[in-house]
């Protein structure tokens, strides 16, 4: 066996052995960590990667898109895209409030929503007496956004 036809095997074999090695990793996860989010939850609306409905801009004011009655908990200031980008769902009502930012953007953006704005609207007030109302509301809301596609 001269030396080009052992070279030629070997370069077959780790040829093979790369082609074999690079189909396995495609089918099993990688280093790289992706969230997976459905097209309906507050990270979404957050990413900005599809553009918001025309009835509740980005930089509107919370207070102006759920009523004056928000003004007990939250900031006047806080807008709608702030809500979404929150982190602190370990408070009840921040985590009820990005939640129904979210759910509020889907009842306009997503046929078969559960929720129509108004719902959403009116749920998010009457969940504001109380942490444990607000905690409940923010889970109805959050399994609602997980549902929905």
């Amino acid at each position: 066996m001269g030396m080009p036809s052992l070279l030629s095997r070997l370069v077959l074999i780790i040829f093979v052995a790369h082609f074999a090695a690079s189909k396995a990793a495609a089918t099993r996860p990688g280093f790289i960590y992706t969230r997976t989010g459905g097209r309906c939850t507050p990270q979404f609306w957050s990413s900005r990667r599809e553009s918001w409905p025309r009835m509740v801009p980005q930089r509107a004011a919370v207070s102006k898109v759920f009523g004056p009655g928000v003004f007990e908990r939250y900031r006047s200031d806080v807008t709608l895209l702030e809500s979404t980008t929150r982190n602190d769902d370990e408070n009840a009502f921040a985590g009820l409030l990005k939640q129904a930012s979210a759910a509020l953007l889907n009842s306009y953006a997503r046929k078969g929503f559960p929720y129509s704005a108004w719902e959403v609207k009116t749920l998010l007030i009457q969940a504001l007496v109380s942490k444990e109302a607000a905690a409940t509301q923010a889970k109805q809301f959050s399994a609602a956004n997980e549902a929905c596609d």
